[in-house]
C-alpha cells in the first residue's frame, strides 16, 4: 500500500504539488501585472462570455477561479542552457511573460482583458519545469491541451514564417499573425473545443503529492 511506504519530500511530485499549492494560494490578480523581479510559473483564468468558453469559464465566476485556461512558467535567459551555471540573473523574466500575455489578450479583437485573471508565483528555476508539468497534467488547461499558439513569439527576420496559430485563428488580432496564412478555419478550432470539453470534467481541487 501507498500509505505504508516512507514519504520522501523530495520527490519529484512532492516538491512540484508543495510548489503548485503555495501558488493556487495567492489572490487572483488584474492584468497587466505591476513590475515585479524574478522568474517562475502562472495561470490564466477566464470568466467571460465567450460562447465556446462557458464550460472554462463558469467554474470561475463570482472570483472563485478554480479553472485556468492557461498555464506556463518564464525561465530566465540563459536558464535554458545553462550556460551561466546555478547563479542565473532572474531579471524581470516571469513579469515580461505576463505582459505579453497581456499584450495578446488586449490585441484580440473578440476577448477582453477585464475577463482575465492570474495567480503567479517567483520560483528557483530549478524547480519551475516540475510545477508546470503538474499544473498542466491536472488541469488540462484549454489553450495548452487543445489551442495552441498562446505563448508563441513573432517568428524573427529571416525565419520560415510558417501558418497561423490555432489560437490567432479563433483570436484574430495580433498583426504578426494576422499576416499568416491559416492552417485551419475557426470553424474547426470551435470543433475541436467541442470535442475537448464534451468528455472534460472539472478537476479536484485536490492537489496531492
Amino acid at each position: 500500500m501507498d500509505d505504508l511506504k516512507p514519504f520522501n519530500p523530495l520527490a519529484k511530485r512532492n516538491l512540484a504539488a508543495s510548489i503548485v499549492l503555495k501558488l493556487l494560494g495567492q489572490d487572483p490578480q488584474e492584468l497587466p501585472a505591476p513590475n515585479f523581479p524574478g522568474a517562475g510559473l502562472y495561470a490564466l483564468y477566464y470568466s467571460g462570455g465567450f460562447e465556446a468558453y462557458l464550460k472554462i469559464s463558469e467554474p470561475n465566476q463570482k472570483g472563485r477561479m478554480r479553472l485556468p485556461i492557461y498555464v506556463g512558467k518564464a525561465i530566465p535567459k540563459g536558464g535554458r542552457k545553462g550556460l551561466e551555471g546555478f547563479d542565473v540573473p532572474h531579471g524581470e523574466a516571469l513579469h515580461k511573460r505576463l505582459k505579453e500575455h497581456s499584450d495578446s489578450i488586449s490585441a484580440a479583437r473578440n476577448l477582453n482583458l477585464a475577463d482575465f485573471r492570474c495567480r503567479w508565483l517567483v520560483v528557483d528555476e530549478v524547480f519551475i519545469p516540475l510545477a508546470e508539468t503538474l499544473l498542466i497534467s491536472h488541469y488540462r488547461p484549454l489553450w495548452n491541451a487543445v489551442v495552441e499558439g498562446f505563448g508563441n513569439h513573432p517568428p524573427g527576420i529571416g525565419r520560415a514564417q510558417g501558418k497561423k496559430p490555432m489560437w490567432d485563428v479563433l483570436h484574430p488580432g495580433r498583426l504578426w499573425a494576422d499576416r499568416l496564412p491559416a492552417a485551419m478555419t475557426s470553424e474547426r478550432v470551435l470543433a475541436l473545443i467541442r470535442d475537448f470539453l464534451n468528455t472534460f470534467t472539472l478537476p479536484s481541487e485536490e492537489i496531492a503529492p
